[in-house]
């Protein structure tokens, strides 16, 4: 090196970048716990013990077990095409990070950009690289490279001790206060805007549109025929606590799945997957929304919190290990749904009836393949043979396929067998006129199959496609309207 290479200017002196929310929104030591929680939930336990061996020590020996796939890590985009066109243009660049030296290198080899790297290593000195430690690292290796100054592109407030160190500053992705604390020292400092946490992003979090599943707890009630304003409020709360639960459940489920959503086409944008929503947020608002649930769940009655219980432990329980074993994954998600309408009858004080919980039970398990299916479709169009994080081949197809076909006609079938039962001639005047609702359930049972055949599914929730389309209303509204016309002048009493 040079003796000239001491005086270059500012925006020519070694760069060095933090890893942890500046190159990626996220943090490569939560994303390790969360992958290494996913293998085994009893490694709680384990890093628990790890914790006396130090912020370097604990970061060493869970390097050693999980590292996340630096090609699957979120980053920030606008500042690597900065760091690019730096490393272009020939100035040296270096990833210098607290993360566990590995983690550090592996990210630095996928984007390619980087000279060297500089990281945490327990080994060689047991030293967390961060604020006061990593500035003297980054100065150390500067002179050693031939410099008396150097940048450096930060984040957080631990940052401002390595800013002071250096010439030039770049902070990206951090919080006003961190930019104004920064700025009294270095006025001139680069600024890459922080994309801001917003209330839609939050919403698409804890996936509020899934909320309508929660519908499923009014069934009982609308099947008793009952207009108790009472049990419906009773039932508004359930149904608050059911959304807050399952929303908090869906966060732990993309938490643990973060992979395998950075993997697929649609649940990439997912805000976790993403980076829009960080680790320690999410967990935070999960923890938040089940304490929550389960206020308002005690609230309604004990026997409703013990449902709740049972769904929030099967959840997990899917989330964590039965979501990847094939067939009992679409049997733990039938039941799941089938599980809301028990809890709307516990909720109401309905007694739930067999007829009911048979056309549930299969009905849903035939979304539950539908939505398999569509999965498993696109991995035949992208030509890959195995579904990330589940069970299931393409080969596996056609079997699928034929399951969710005869399930869904079985529910037909049970609707058609109750229309002659003792239950319906209770329930109402003209039975008869339930008829008509079996071929209008049939056709659009034949019809989201043939849609999944046909790909429009593109692998998104049935439900919630059902949502969207027209076609699903009108046969909501018309199968509705053959039970309010089979009710009229019906004696008041319950779905037995």
């Amino acid at each position: 090196m040079t003796p000239s290479a001491t005086a270059l200017p500012p925006d020519t002196c070694p760069l060095y970048v933090d890893l942890d929310g500046t190159l990626t929104p996220s943090d490569t030591l939560h994303e390790s716990i969360m992958l290494f929680v996913r293998s085994n939930p009893l490694n709680l336990l384990r890093m628990l013990a790890w914790l006396p061996l130090g912020k370097a020590g604990f970061k060493q020996r869970l390097a050693d077990a999980v590292r996340p796939n630096a090609t699957s890590l979120p980053y920030n985009e606008p500042f690597v095409d900065y760091l690019r066109s730096e490393h272009a243009r020939g100035r040296p660049l270096v990833l210098a990070s607290a993360a566990d030296a590995r983690i550090v290198r592996d990210v630095a080899e996928h984007l390619g950009v980087f000279d060297d790297t500089l990281g945490t290593n327990a080994q060689e000195d047991g030293i967390n690289l961060s604020r006061a430690h990593k500035r003297a690292a980054i100065d150390a290796h500067a002179r050693a490279q031939g410099h008396s100054t150097w940048a450096y592109a930060g984040n957080s407030r631990d940052d401002l001790d390595v800013w002071n160190g250096s010439t030039q500053a770049l902070v990206v992705n951090a919080p006003s206060g961190v930019v104004a604390s920064l700025q009294r020292s270095h006025p001139e400092a680069q600024v890459f805007e922080r994309n801001t946490l917003s209330l839609k992003t939050v919403l698409r979090a804890i996936r509020l549109k899934q909320w309508s599943k929660n519908g499923l707890l009014f069934v009982p009630l609308l099947a008793a025929h009952s207009l108790d304003s009472e049990l419906w409020g009773l039932l508004l709360m359930a149904f608050v606590s059911f959304g807050l639960c399952a929303s908090a459940t869906y966060l732990v489920n993309d938490l643990l799945d973060l992979p395998n959503d950075r993997a697929h086409r649609i649940k990439r944008h997912r805000p976790l997957a993403s980076g829009a929503i960080g680790i320690p947020t999410a967990v935070a608002l999960g923890v938040a929304m089940l304490v929550l649930a389960f206020a308002l769940a005690f609230a309604v009655s004990l026997g409703f919190a013990v449902v709740l219980l049972a769904y929030t432990v099967t959840t997990l329980a899917y989330s964590l290990v039965l979501k990847r074993l094939a067939l009992i994954d679409v049997l733990v998600l039938s039941g799941l749904y089938t599980l809301r309408i028990g809890a709307g009858a516990v909720a109401s004080g309905v007694d739930l009836s067999n007829w009911l919980l048979a056309i549930s039970i299969f009905l849903f398990l035939s979304l539950a393949l539908v939505k398999r299916c569509a999965e498993l479709e696109e991995l035949v169009d992208e030509q890959r043979t195995l579904a990330p994080g589940r069970g299931y081949q393409p080969r596996d197809l056609a079997s699928l396929r034929t399951m969710g076909m005869a399930s869904g006609f079985l529910a037909v079938m049970v609707l058609a067998l109750y229309i002659d039962s003792q239950n319906s001639q209770k329930l109402y005047v003209h039975p008869d006129m339930l008829w008509a609702a079996a071929p209008v359930l049939l056709l659009w049972v034949m019809r989201i199959w043939l849609k999944t055949g046909r790909r429009e599914l593109h692998g998104e929730d049935p439900l919630q496609f059902a949502l969207k389309d027209p076609f699903s209303w009108i046969t909501l509204f018309v199968m509705g309207g053959i039970g309010l016309v089979a009710t009229v002048g019906f004696q008041p009493g319950y779905f037995s």
